[in-house]
């Protein structure tokens, strides 16, 4: 799985390797997806670090190559990349040459991804492929144009995949969030800040990462075998769905 050095891909890890699967541990930082590696291997596991830039495909493809055999794809890495979060601006006080930055990683990457593994997952006949999105790409959030664009276009292109390949057995689904508890946050969510902005939300408190690791392995077990083209939001309420 993608970008699992930390926060919510580091839960995810752990939750599918809890659930028996054998985890690759991707990560562009070398630490970041040993330490992860070493965390689930302590817990008893099975996992190894799989480090490489999913904005290169050539560096995905080789990736894919060296690992084997993958039966489930999660697409976690996201944001803004090396590069760096741009900060919330009015579109129009962007500059062009920002936008790239998050298409790149949030829409590509994911492309890259999928378009690396799912040769030798319709030759076998089964896979799963879960990405994780933003509610921005769902809801629209002000001030995060470019970045809402590249996850609402992840979550567009998973949907034809779904299409695609739901004949050879293969499930292909998004889980889009809102705000998630950074590892250096408080879980004490009773600051004035902190509830102005969960007064958003019906559940008041922020998520943490295991609530996404949980839906995330559900969707990549047989159990979902039935369930595909959908996008799921672990959100707390901050926007609904039929």
């Amino acid at each position: 799985m993608t970008g699992a050095g930390q926060g919510v891909g580091r839960a995810i890890a752990h939750a599918l390797a809890a659930a028996g699967a054998r985890v690759a541990v991707n990560d562009i930082v070398d630490e970041r997806a040993a330490a992860v590696a070493e965390e689930v291997a302590a817990a008893g596991g099975h996992a190894e670090a799989a480090v490489f830039d999913v904005t290169d495909y050539a560096a995905v493809a080789d990736a894919v190559k060296r690992l084997g055999p993958v039966s489930i794809l999660v697409n976690n890495a996201g944001n803004a990349g090396q590069e760096g979060w741009a900060g919330m601006t009015p579109f129009a006080q962007t500059a062009p040459e920002t936008w790239e930055r998050f298409v790149r990683i949030n829409l590509y990457g994911v492309m890259n991804c999928v378009h690396a593994i799912l040769p030798q997952m319709i030759d076998s006949g089964d896979g799963r492929i879960v990405t994780v999105i933003s509610d921005a790409g769902r809801y629209g959030d002000s001030n995060l144009a470019p970045y809402a664009a590249a996850k609402a276009g992840a979550a567009g292109f998973c949907r034809s995949v779904a299409r695609e390949v739901g004949r050879y057995g293969i499930t292909v689904n998004c889980v889009a969030l809102a705000t998630i508890r950074s590892p250096d946050q408080p879980i004490d969510d009773d600051s004035e800040p902190t509830m102005r902005q969960l007064g958003h939300y019906i559940i008041r408190r922020r998520g943490e990462p295991e609530d996404v690791a949980n839906l995330v392995t559900f969707l990549a077990s047989p159990r979902a075998s039935w369930i595909t083209g959908q996008t799921y939001p672990v959100n707390g309420g901050y926007t609904l769905s039929l």
